[in-house]
Formats: structure tokens, C-alpha cells, sequence
């Protein structure tokens, strides 16, 4: 690093669970971030304000007035346009420290799966059960850590499954992909603001815990946040030795 990058990130430093290895290896570091809307958008500011090197964020979706109540990346300026650009556009604002690369469209197969491989954690920001049982699958697959989240209502929750354990479970675990669940979009059922902004802000700490690497993961653990009573709980998980998805992957 050099003087300014000294400088910038001097209070991760003085830290003695980062200091100047651990802020290295941010920089050394590649974030894939899939969703640039109410997760996202805390999620990559602080990782792009933390110093992670590398930051790619992908988002078909173009930015909408309903979004700003909580969408705080964008702007007023930023309705009709893409929601990635918007993102990238913002993180420049914040630090010349993070190639961002904005991918403005739906990814999915070969490409999300090329996006994953490339990638050194991954952060589920979206909004659908299909993209997060798509990212699941291909994160399994390449035994990569997928830090994850949701917000709805005023419930959110996170957490983190890293398939580089042996014993870890996956997203699929939790909530397969058969049955009735339901998305329970926001533009359905609405979202308290700052509820996206905690649970967002949640999954870049976790994601810089991963890459640093430091602290303990909320591997394993599933955190539910009742933002009404302002009230969590801790759900402990374990691998299904029946998941479709894992239950066949060496580790």
C-alpha cells in the first residue's frame, strides 16, 4: 500500500485483528455483490469504503422512485437509470481505491457461474428465491462463502454459509427449493428503510470478516431481526444430509 492507502485506511490499522496485513489482503481482494437495490447498496459502500480492491455488482433493475425511501446509493438523479451503473457511479464518489465493474443485466448460468468462480466471497443482495437457489448452487459447487440476506415487513435476517467447511451447511438447507415459499417482494408486502440498511451493512461486515480473514463467521448461524420489537434470535444450522443440492459435494 501506499502512502494515501496508509492514510485512507488508518483505522482499520490501528486495528490489531486487520492492521496492515489484513488491509492488504482487502485490496489483494475480489467482492461479487448480486442486487444493487435496498442489501446492496449499504453492502458495497462499505466494502468499497473499507478498500476492498475489486467490487463487481450486478443489476438488471433501473432505479425507481419507490427505491429511494431506502435505496440510499441512488439518487433523485439516478430514476430511469440502471441500478449497477448508479452503484458505480456513487463508489466513485467514495474511494479511487476499488476497480468497480457494473453489470447491468440479470445474470445467470455460465456467466453467474464464471462471476462466482472469480470471485473471493460472495454477497447475495437480491431479491427472488431463484437467483439466491441459482448463486447457492454454483457458490456449492465452487466451495465458495456466500454471505446472504433478506428484508421484508420489518423482518430481516443473514447469514453466512461457507462451503469451503466441510460441515458447513448451504442456502439450500435452510429453504429448498420445493414447497410453498413465497418472495414476498417489497413492492407487495413493503419494507421498513432502515431495515435494509442493517441487514445490508450486515453482510459487508461478515464479507470483510471472510476476506481478511478475522473474527468469527455467522457460519453455521442464522440471525433473525424483528426491527418492530427490535428483538433478534439466533437459529444454529446444520448441514441436511439429504440437500439436494450439497449433500453429494466432497469437501
Amino acid at each position: 500500500m501506499n502512502d494515501q492507502q496508509l492514510l485512507r485506511f488508518s483505522r482499520h490499522i490501528l486495528l490489531d485483528e486487520i492492521g496492515v496485513e489484513g488491509q492488504q489482503r482487502l485490496q489483494d481482494s475480489h467482492a461479487l455483490v448480486i442486487g444493487a437495490g435496498g442489501l446492496g447498496s449499504p453492502a458495497c459502500l462499505y466494502l468499497g469504503s473499507a478498500g476492498v480492491g475489486r467490487i463487481t455488482v450486478c443489476d438488471h433493475d433501473k432505479v425507481d422512485d419507490t427505491n429511494l425511501q431506502r435505496q440510499i446509493a441512488h439518487s433523485s438523479a439516478s430514476i430511469g437509470r440502471n441500478k449497477a451503473e448508479s452503484l458505480r457511479e456513487r463508489l466513485a464518489q467514495i474511494t479511487i481505491f476499488s476497480s468497480v465493474t457494473a453489470l447491468p443485466e440479470r445474470v445467470a448460468g455460465e456467466q453467474l457461474h464464471a462471476l462466482i468462480a472469480s470471485a473471493d466471497v460472495v454477497l447475495d443482495c437480491s431479491d427472488n428465491f431463484a437467483t439466491r437457489h441459482a448463486v447457492n448452487r454454483a457458490c456449492v459447487e465452487l466451495r465458495k462463502p456466500l454471505v446472504s440476506g433478506a428484508a421484508v415487513r420489518f423482518d430481516g435476517q443473514i447469514s453466512v454459509f461457507d462451503l469451503r467447511h466441510a460441515d458447513a451447511p448451504c442456502y439450500h438447507c435452510l429453504f429448498p427449493d420445493q414447497g410453498d415459499a413465497n418472495d414476498g417482494p417489497c413492492a407487495l408486502f413493503g419494507v421498513f428503510a432502515p431495515l435494509v440498511g442493517i441487514i445490508g451493512s450486515m453482510q459487508a461486515a461478515e464479507a470483510l470478516k471472510l476476506l481478511i480473514p478475522t473474527g468469527t463467521s455467522l457460519n453455521g448461524r442464522l440471525l433473525l431481526l424483528n426491527a418492530l420489537q427490535m428483538e433478534w434470535r439466533t437459529l444454529r444450522l446444520k448441514r441436511d444430509p439429504a440437500c439436494a443440492v450439497c449433500s453429494g459435494q466432497a469437501r
